[in-house]
């Protein structure tokens, strides 16, 4: 257990940046797979673009790296670029 007066705040703090970087990451991944599952272009081009923005964000506040979001967003365009 922490001991100084600063070290039990930054326990605090951390649990709830925790709580909000899943909360937004387990979000992400909920819109992937409702992304995933449209069938039409129509459907999927809105999507897609909350989904794009939503993974920035992430990247942009570490919670996921950069490159996996890069990642993400390249399949997840050429997914949509395939629908009909």
């Amino acid at each position: 257990m922490a001991n100084h007066k600063s070290a039990i705040k930054r326990i605090r703090a951390n649990a709830a940046k925790r709580l909000r970087n899943r909360y937004q990451a387990k979000t992400t991944r909920n819109a992937i797979k409702k992304l995933r599952s449209t069938t039409t272009k129509e459907e999927a081009s809105p999507l897609l673009t909350k989904v794009i923005s939503m993974l920035d964000r992430l990247a942009k506040r570490n919670v996921i790296h950069k490159n996996k979001a890069s990642n993400n967003k390249s399949k997840l365009t050429k997914f949509v670029n395939g629908l009909q």
